[in-house]
């Protein structure tokens, strides 16, 4: 878990996307997401992180739905959703917490 807060622990906005390779929701979030880290470039991180792999870490984030999107900041989170989201949001959201 420490790992984790090393992650999450900056001044910059960082954007995790908790996902699974066989969900066709999460699979659609992949170009959006690449869009999101291509326009915010290096003021703020994209984070992928595959749910079956890091089963502890989703228990205690206590992620149920996927893909969920949570953003942190100083490692707090400071926005969280379940579910598709559009890039022009997301990037709006990081640019509101750069």
């Amino acid at each position: 878990m420490s790992r984790f807060g090393d992650l999450v622990d900056i001044s910059a906005p960082v954007l995790l996307d908790f996902f699974v390779d066989w969900s066709d929701s999460c699979v659609q979030m992949n170009p959006v997401l690449r869009d999101v880290a291509a326009a915010i470039g290096d003021r703020g991180k994209v984070i992928k992180i595959n749910a079956d792999k890091n089963s502890k870490l989703v228990n205690a984030l206590k992620v149920n739905g996927l893909p969920t999107l949570i953003i942190y900041k100083n490692g707090e989170v400071v926005w969280r959703k379940s579910g598709i989201q559009d890039a022009n949001t997301l990037i709006a959201l990081m640019h509101q917490y750069g």
